[in-house]
């Protein structure tokens, strides 16, 4: 919201105080002001001038010399280039030792070889925006009203010795979008009255004409839960033209751009008191009929803007009774819009609800100055008033004859909001001392009345305008700031307090980002959404999944709820490649949407997964060492570290060949449950196909389900003693039939060598046709301990000895000698 410090000042008096002293104000007390604008751009020495002559330059051809009366006592002779210069006119003259926007100086000077005593200036050279200007002068030099006085300074006229407070409001301070409510805001904060427009007179001027509104129009509310309120006012006789310079100005300092006015009154109004307003063309109307009804599934208007927009039912329209005229709070259509044939208008000042407002407005892409208001909902009480005021305007400055009465329409009513307000509540709250007398007189600066409700209790009235306080704490708030938060005082904080924990999932999910971030991977976040075809190659951990559409998606590659993470980390990936980053590691942990319905009657499932891909180089080449790709075992290693520092027991691979993945090196996760094993992940290299469609070298991945691991996580970290007694170490190489899984064979040493069995590592595995086919050789480290006494050598023997006979016994293996 701009507002305008000359503006603000015919409500309040800001006299002993500053644009900048009220915006500091202003920001001390809860309401931001992001900038101080001051309108003038560097304007000095420029007055009004009346053209008494224009003739042809003796020398050019598009050049004019003009005489100039600025009210000097002498005439001056200003050389002008401007096309639309003419005699009779009322024109900026920058004298000379003028100074214009930019630094620009004024000077005599001779053009052609005629004398120039200074410039005739356009509104653009004054600098005024010239995306606000009207049409008609956004071009040549600015041609000033028939009555403006002679040789006054155009900083008064054009009132460009103004500055304006842009103000920053959070979504509760709506009363704030108007130059009434920030009058009200600086009043509180000055402990000064405020001038309200004069409704009487306002009242009187807009109902004096013999006809009775009643008997030419009529208002009907059908959508009684989307408007509650509307009411109507015909003026007649209207002649469309130029609104005033003193309101142009007012509307060009708010930033909206003069039209005509009728439209420009409307405007006015609207910033003034928060209302928005509109004027239909009464000869448009079927019989000067209004009814507010919903559209009907595929109605059609076309609005201000020349676009035809399809209509959906849950918008508001405002129709005729016969065909809509305007997108209610939204947008007037054109079969109703004023014209400069225009002679009798109905005025338009209602309640619309705000969510109606705002969906409307957001599904068209129409967002305005009016919508914005609606959407924040308006001061239900302002309509009749903004109704009188704009008609009164409307007689005035466009020449109408305001029929008596108003039309209205009421199918609900907002009830008066009585708030209590306990002394010792604030002083609870804010840690103040403040006597109740003393916040009476807060809440009289904020012109809410009171009335006592008992010993140290207030019952406050709250106005309509201020929406936003509906409880005993809303009022506290007005209670600290306008007292001063400099002004409390410090103190500490009184009563039981916890000290703040992770749960369980949280926990783990802040040790998994930290120990595959220490592992070289780093973390990413992609969409929720996907495309419909993205999961075809690379269905996930749910092929059956049916796709969730949705309702309005933003576009149609994030139009469904993913059901797998990898499509776009591999998206990722392939970003990255694009731009010469080949070797990628990377990790998501998020949810994905499982149903098995095709058309949704229940929520869909959310599955927190943990995603990886690893491709390109382990380690780069340099002049000691050859490069290194990624493979199986270094994503695989990545996992394990997680499981084993989570002390995750009972998780085993198993061979799998799920569709997207190579067939020999991809394997399903399996992990000990209470319902028997389960599948909770997939890890290995993409298929080679998926590869090529992707452009990617070999690349690894995994994906599993985080909530089966955090079940089985240890809830802390366990610490043990360092070892007191030495260890006795035992390698064994074994041949066995190629099929056999080392983890099983891994999984039986355990179970067989019990607690004294302290660590286990596989260190080599061998191949080749010295063992015959489908042979392989497993070399296994084994270390034993016992954590009380020294082992004696033989019962280690004897313990390894029925290591070896297990294996040979269950996996028919040879011990290599």
């Amino acid at each position: 919201m701009k507002v305008s410090y000359q503006w603000l000042s015919e409500y309040v008096d800001v006299s002993g105080f500053t644009a900048e002293e009220l915006a500091e104000k202003l920001t001390r007390s809860g309401i931001e002001v992001d900038i101080v604008e001051d309108r003038n751009k560097g304007v000095t020495n420029v007055v009004v001038g009346f053209v008494k002559s224009r003739e042809k330059h003796p020398d050019a051809d598009k050049l004019s010399v003009c005489i100039i009366d600025a009210g000097q006592g002498e005439d001056l002779q200003i050389v002008c280039g401007a096309k639309n210069i003419d005699a009779g006119q009322k024109v900026p003259v920058a004298m000379i030792g003028a100074v214009l926007p930019g630094g620009l100086q004024i000077k005599r000077a001779k053009l052609r070889g005629v004398e120039s005593q200074g410039m005739i200036c356009s509104a653009k050279e004054l600098g005024l925006n010239d995306k606000l200007l009207p049409k008609e002068i956004q071009e040549g030099i600015l041609v000033l009203p028939e009555d403006t006085e002679i040789g006054s300074s155009i900083l008064d006229i054009l009132a460009i010795n103004d500055k304006v407070l842009e103000l920053d409001l959070t979504p509760n301070r709506s009363d704030c979008l108007s130059m009434l409510g920030a009058a009200y805001e600086i009043a509180a904060i000055l402990g000064r009255g405020v001038k309200l427009p004069d409704a009487e007179a306002a009242r009187g001027a807009a109902g004096t004409a013999a006809v009775k509104a009643a008997d030419r129009i009529s208002v009907k509310i059908t959508a009684t839960e989307q408007c509650s309120h509307y009411a109507a006012r015909l003026i007649e006789g209207v002649r469309v033209g130029t609104s005033p310079l003193w309101m142009q100005n007012r509307l060009m300092a708010a930033g909206i751009r003069p039209i005509n006015n009728i439209v420009d009154i409307t405007n006015f109004v609207m910033l003034e008191f928060g209302q928005p307003l509109h004027a239909f063309d009464a000869e448009q109307l079927d019989n000067g009929h209004i009814d507010v009804r919903l559209a009907e599934a595929g109605e059609k208007l076309v609005t201000l803007d020349d676009v035809e927009r399809t209509l959906e039912p849950h918008m508001l329209l405002i129709t005729d009774g016969t065909k809509p005229v305007a997108i209610a709070g939204v947008m007037g259509g054109a079969n109703s819009e004023v014209t400069e044939g225009t002679t009798r208008i109905l005025l338009e000042s209602a309640k619309f609800a705000g969510s109606s407002v705002r969906r409307t407005s957001r599904q068209l892409g129409l967002r305005s100055e009016a919508s914005l208001r609606f959407e924040k909902e308006v001061n239900p009480e302002a309509v009749l008033p903004a109704l009188n005021r704009a008609a009164a305007l409307m007689a005035q400055y466009a020449a109408g004859q305001v029929a008596d009465g108003i039309v209205e329409a009421v199918a609900g009513s907002q009830k008066p909001v009585s708030i209590e307000l306990a002394a010792d509540r604030v002083n609870n709250y804010l840690g103040t001392e403040l006597s109740l007398a003393e916040m009476g007189q807060i809440i009289e600066r904020l012109h809410f009345t009171f009335e006592q409700a008992g010993e140290g209790k207030l019952l406050v009235h709250v106005p309509s305008r201020r929406g936003d306080i509906t409880r005993d704490v809303d009022l506290i708030e007005e209670v600290a700031r306008l007292f001063g938060y400099d002004n409390i005082p410090t103190t500490l904080m009184t009563g039981v307090t916890t000290p703040g924990s992770l749960t369980k999932e949280q926990s783990i999910r802040r040790i998994t980002r930290n120990l595959l971030t220490q592992s070289g991977l780093h973390e990413v976040i992609t969409y929720s959404f996907t495309q419909p075809d993205q999961t075809v190659s690379l269905p996930g951990l749910y092929p059956a999944a049916k796709p969730i559409s949705l309702a309005m998606p933003m576009s149609e590659d994030r139009s469904q709820l993913r059901t797998s993470l990898l499509p776009h980390l591999l998206d990722v990936v392939s970003y990255n490649r694009n731009r010469t980053m080949d070797d990628v590691a990377i990790f998501e942990i998020g949810k994905v949407f499982i149903t098995d319905q095709s058309s949704l009657t229940a929520l869909p499932k959310e599955k927190l997964l943990l995603s990886t891909v690893l491709t390109g180089k382990r380690r780069q080449a340099h002049w000691a060492q050859k490069s290194e790709a990624v493979d199986f075992y270094d994503i695989k290693g990545v996992f394990d570290r997680l499981v084993s520092y989570l002390g995750v027991k009972g998780l085993t691979y198993q061979s799998a060949s799920p569709d997207g993945f190579h067939p020999g090196r991809t394997a399903e996760l399996l992990l000990n449950t209470a319902e028997g094993k389960q599948v909770i992940g997939r890890i290995g290299q993409l298929h080679p196909t998926v590869q090529q469609q992707r452009d990617l070298d070999d690349t690894y991945v995994l994906e599993v389900e985080l909530s089966p691991i955090l079940e089985a996580a240890g809830d802390a970290i366990v610490y043990k003693l360092l070892p007191r007694y030495p260890s006795i170490g035992r390698d064994l190489a074994v041949v066995v039939n190629a099929s056999v899984p080392v983890g099983l064979m891994e999984q039986t040493i355990t179970e067989v060598a019990g607690d004294l069995l302290e660590s286990i590592q596989v260190f080599d595995i061998y191949t080749g046709e010295r063992l015959g086919a489908n042979r392989k050789s497993v070399a296994i480290a084994l270390v034993y301990r016992h954590a009380e006494r020294t082992l004696q050598d033989e019962e280690v023997t004897e313990l390894h000895a029925k290591v070896v006979q297990t294996l040979e016994q269950q996996y028919e293996a040879e011990l290599r000698k």
